[in-house]
């Protein structure tokens, strides 16, 4: 069986951004997001539909495979439609429930060992469960930002700073690059003051910050030059002007000020 641990927080990440549209009005859900042509629908739509291909990928990975090679070379236009379709659903909310739990009792349930298929290279369900967190923590963020609502970090950005450190080597990989060869120190404050590290003490390559900022900038959900992560060595540098926890092609991410 996956990290329940993994789940259980997926499930509150889901719950928590529940909380900030479950009361909207109608006109609420065809308000702009930081995403360009995406309203708040289109957000939560987008949830849905990587939750149910999440979903396929577990339960029936040949026929995911197969849709997802029939979407390769148009990935934009193809995600970009999906989210449209959903926003239009009369019953969107309910269906975002409805698949985002069907899909955590499917990750609880899997037996050890299993491995996924996605639009990156395949992976655990451990990590699976991450990346639905970590996405739903992102796609929330742009939700929070069109309401000018604040959220209150919580520990649960743990998972997705451990995706974003990583997804490290994918994000040179992705494009065209060579990954950095030598060791990386991460060290990021949580939200609780505590520490949370990764890598060896002695690397010359470090990043330090707040692990909010972090998150938001390997979601790209905000312009390095905005945040409170600074690097210490050229692939350090490198590495935060192109930091990319979320599979596909390379994102554009955040003009600097844009979210601020």
């Amino acid at each position: 069986m996956t990290d329940l641990d993994v789940v259980a927080d997926l499930r509150a990440e889901g719950e928590a951004l529940d909380r900030v549209v479950g009361g909207l009005p109608p006109g609420g859900w065809v308000v702009a997001t930081p995403a360009a042509g995406w309203s708040i629908g289109h957000q939560i739509a987008h949830l849905a539909w990587t939750d149910g291909m999440a979903l396929r990928a577990l339960t029936d990975p040949d026929a995911f495979v197969a849709e997802r090679d029939r979407s390769m070379g148009r990935a934009d236009s193809y995600v970009d439609r999906a989210a449209a379709r959903g926003a239009a659903r009369p019953d969107l909310l309910a269906h975002w429930r409805e698949v985002r739990e069907t899909l955590a009792e499917a990750l609880a349930d899997a037996p050890r060992g299993t491995r996924v298929p996605w639009f990156g290279p395949p992976m655990s369900v451990t990590t699976l469960a991450t990346a639905r967190l970590m996405e739903t923590w992102a796609h929330g963020q742009d939700v929070v930002d069109a309401l000018g609502v604040r959220r209150e970090p919580t520990a649960r950005l743990r998972h997705v700073a451990h995706l974003g450190v990583r997804t490290r080597d994918f994000a040179f990989l992705i494009r065209g690059d060579e990954a950095p060869g030598g060791p990386f120190r991460v060290e990021l404050e949580g939200p609780g003051g505590e520490s949370w590290e990764w890598g060896p003490e002695d690397a010359e390559q470090r990043v330090l910050g707040r692990a909010l900022d972090f998150c938001l900038l390997v979601t790209q959900r905000r312009h390095l030059s905005d945040l409170a992560v600074t690097a210490v060595g050229p692939d350090a540098r490198r590495w935060l002007e192109i930091a990319q926890a979320f599979a596909g092609p390379p994102g554009a991410g955040r003009a600097a000020g844009a979210s601020a």
